[in-house]
């Protein structure tokens, strides 16, 4: 299964416990995270489209209005470069929470796989059966 294909997959999936274990490390890596993407991926991204800061990016609405200082107006816009910022930081945790389910899911498929020792009853059963074929 290839890694893109079982991501989605785990993306997709309603189970409790990954949604928790998403919730924990999304809170602990939080910041870490956030610092990676402002100081880290996003430098080199805004130098590649020409030096754009995309956490300054804004459409603006409405503009500031304080020409009159007794009745000033602040500016109405939507930040959607902040909202980018934001969804590069969720793709990076939603990553790192897949690869860490991901080992441990590997890890119980190796303990789930192990064929459990014969028994000591089976092991002389089949050690008789043994030397009764070669007496034959």
């Amino acid at each position: 299964m290839s890694m893109l294909k079982e991501f989605k997959e785990f993306a997709m999936r309603g189970n409790v416990i990954d949604l928790a274990v998403g919730v924990v490390i999304g809170g602990a890596f939080g910041k870490i995270v956030t610092s990676l993407v402002d100081q880290i991926v996003m430098p080199p991204i805004g130098a590649l489209t020409g030096g754009i800061d995309f956490s300054d990016m804004k459409w603006v609405l409405k503009p500031a209005d304080n020409s009159n200082p007794a009745h000033k107006v602040a500016e109405v816009a939507i930040g959607y470069g902040a909202f980018i910022n934001t969804l590069i930081q969720f793709i990076i945790i939603a990553f790192a929470i897949f690869l860490l389910v991901k080992a441990i899911n590997r890890l119980t498929r190796r303990q789930e796989a192990a064929p459990a020792p014969p028994a000591p009853d089976v092991v002389l059963l089949t050690e008789i059966r043994d030397l009764l074929k070669t007496r034959q």
